[in-house]
């Protein structure tokens, strides 16, 4: 059985950083792409950030790039997201999620498995 637990969220004021990690378990990241969503408050979902653990190729959404970054830990199973000077547009639910043997790692593609989610919240 695939699971994605999501942890590090929390509150924080504009400008400073958190780290959500994802540990997965039930899947090996030689198959799968990892990447990270959000939904915010009355908004639709929106990818965030992906990677390939094998090669470290990575997808980034246009508004996070030079403020978030991705990057896995094989040995424990983790995938990171990095966020740095965060906005209080980056409020929202973040999500990990799996993408099972993916053409090339893509946010616009449909990711296969997906964590519970855990909230960021950003004030002003």
């Amino acid at each position: 059985e695939v699971q994605l637990v999501e942890s590090g969220g929390g509150l924080v004021q504009a400008g400073e950083s958190l780290r959500l990690s994802c540990v997965a378990s039930g899947l090996s990241f030689n198959d799968y792409a990892i990447g990270w969503f959000r939904q915010g408050p009355g908004q639709e979902r929106e990818g965030v950030a992906a990677i390939k653990c094998t090669d470290d190729t990575t997808d980034y959404a246009d508004s996070v790039k030079g403020r978030f970054t991705i990057s896995c830990d094989r040995a424990k199973n983790t995938v990171y997201l990095q966020m740095n000077s965060l906005k209080p547009e980056d409020t929202a639910l973040y999500y990990c999620a799996a993408d099972f043997r993916p053409i090339r790692v893509g946010l616009e593609f449909p990711f296969d498995y997906w964590g519970q989610g855990i909230q960021v919240t950003v004030s002003s």
